[in-house]
């Protein structure tokens, strides 16, 4: 199911470019971009993925991960296929890296996921599983239906796109979790085929210029982004750009896609990072995909008392 898409012009050459995020990716009639759910079909750029899901869940949004956004709520969770970004270590790749027609499966309109969240009692509509800025027509139309019977939405993004579809997109979400997932340009290059560069402007922009709800997750992969001075220098950046008060989740990482050689990240290398980022100045932060009731906690940041207990994603106790 194709969709005019949005962001986009012709070069003189006769070839479109993808104006969506910093690939700037340059179809011939009939190619697909380096996301490959948005491509030429004659003399315009389309979404093809539009109205047509990889799944729904209805998840709570501690699992996002957001605990500061509604907590304890339920969070309709759903997704499609492709990435704007190439990750070694994807999560998600079943998902992020296969083609449209293997993963796609259910359809629905805007009109139709916002009435099922509303009736399943969820707070929010989360697009998630794959990034959400490829699809970014399909989940502005979702949360314009959202928004009509008071439902909010939710983008868990790895915030690698272009300022103007950026000032659009964010326009239409209430909260957002945004992967830094690392603090270099070489770990940029090299792991995620992106830069770093356009997430931190994502970033400051969502604290800066709207009103979007702002939680970071950093996923923490040994030997790779774990070194005490990179977590050192992503706290810092993280309380002089964005300020103290934004959470930041630091996650486990287990053997998956090309970097499945690589061992699972130690909990005590959780624990040591959370330290570190407290230390620089930051009020809240969390471990996660791991079993750690401090952790999960959210602490008063004045007196230590805890306000929220977790138990991995349930909420047991409102302080």
């Amino acid at each position: 199911m194709s969709s005019p898409a949005r962001w986009w012009h012709r070069l003189d050459d006769g070839r479109l470019q993808c104006d969506l995020c910093p690939r700037d990716c340059r179809l011939s009639d009939g190619q697909r971009g380096f996301c490959f759910v948005r491509a030429r079909e004659g003399d315009q750029l389309v979404l093809t993925t539009y109205g047509r899901s990889s799944g729904f869940c209805l998840d709570p949004i501690e699992k996002k991960p957001l605990n500061h956004f509604y907590p304890g709520s339920s969070v309709l969770s759903f997704g499609t296929a492709g990435c704007n970004l190439g990750c070694r270590f994807c999560q998600n790749w079943d998902i992020s890296k296969a083609r449209s027609d293997d993963a796609l499966q259910d359809e629905a309109s805007p009109e139709r996921i916002a009435e099922r969240a509303k009736a399943l009692g969820a707070k929010s509509v989360a697009f998630t599983y794959n990034d959400p800025v490829i699809f970014a027509e399909y989940a502005m139309d979702v949360a314009q239906a959202c928004h009509a019977l008071g439902v909010r939405t939710v983008a868990v993004t790895a915030g690698f796109m272009h300022a103007a579809p950026r000032r659009d997109f964010y326009a239409t979400i209430d909260a957002a979790n945004v992967d830094l997932k690392a603090f270099t340009e070489d770990f940029y290059e090299k792991q995620t085929l992106s830069q770093l560069a356009p997430v931190l402007e994502t970033l400051e922009y969502l604290v800066k210029e709207t009103r979007v709800w702002l939680e970071v997750t950093t996923l923490i992969i040994p030997t790779l982004n774990d070194s005490e001075a990179e977590v050192a220098q992503l706290s810092e950046w993280m309380v002089s750009h964005l300020g103290p008060d934004v959470p930041l989740h630091f996650s486990a990482y287990h053997p998956d896609f090309k970097l499945n050689h690589l061992p699972p990240t130690p909990r005590t290398t959780l624990e040591r990072a959370r330290r570190q980022a407290m230390q620089a100045g930051l009020r809240y932060v969390y471990t996660g995909n791991v079993h750690d009731a401090e952790g999960d906690t959210t602490f008063c940041p004045t007196c230590r008392t805890p306000v929220i207990e977790r138990d991995w994603y349930e909420v047991t106790r409102f302080g």
